[in-house]
């Protein structure tokens, strides 16, 4: 079946955002990252800014609380905010999926999408030294160094993915692209997916 919906994933600082848009820009098809938050909060009632916090996030911190708040969901007849919040998430991505061609970033969008023929899953990755110089480039600096704003951003996705996928991020068997960013360089991982989508 021809590809036609990418999704992407990406360590914090690998460029995976610029790709994704450079690609949907190649193809001329919608890119879906921040975009989503009115989207989901249409779907689930929520606000933007509790979205915007909470969407892609489990802290290492709170992952206990995070955990707590899902699995009592129900409890008293009603889903917890987390829940609510995920499903709207998961409602959002398959309607865009079964609608048009587009670019999806992060959001667990490769295992929401994983039954589905017409997909390429990507994630990019980078060694912490490309990571930390595209950080500090993009956001500039902060009161954390980069390789702890690495870790926190990273733990975070990571902890968020397993709870709802009871997969491991990042792992290559997930997808069908895994790209090193800062060896290939961003516009040779964007000529390898546009590629890939024409097999």
């Amino acid at each position: 079946m021809k590809k036609r919906i990418i999704t992407v994933s990406r360590q914090f600082g690998s460029g995976g955002h610029s790709i994704a848009q450079a690609v949907a820009e190649r193809l001329g098809i919608p890119f879906y990252d921040n975009q989503l938050i009115t989207e989901v909060a249409k779907q689930s009632g929520l606000s933007e800014d509790f979205i915007r916090e909470n969407e892609e996030y489990a802290s290492h911190s709170s992952s206990f609380l995070y955990q707590l708040a899902m699995s009592t969901a129900g409890t008293y007849g009603y889903p917890s905010v987390y829940q609510k919040l995920y499903e709207a998430q998961t409602k959002v991505i398959q309607d865009l999926a079964e609608k048009e061609s587009c670019v999806i970033v992060g959001r667990c969008a490769d295992y929401i999408l994983r039954d589905r023929g017409d997909c390429l899953h990507i994630f990019i990755h980078a060694d912490n030294e490309h990571r930390s110089k595209h950080i500090l480039e993009k956001y500039g600096p902060t009161d954390k160094t980069t390789a702890q704003r690495i870790k926190d951003k990273d733990n975070r996705r990571r902890n968020y993915y397993r709870f709802h996928t009871d997969r491991d991020w990042g792992v290559a068997t997930n997808y069908h692209l895994s790209l090193d960013s800062g060896v290939l360089g961003e516009e040779t991982c964007v000529e390898i997916i546009l590629k890939a989508m024409e097999d």
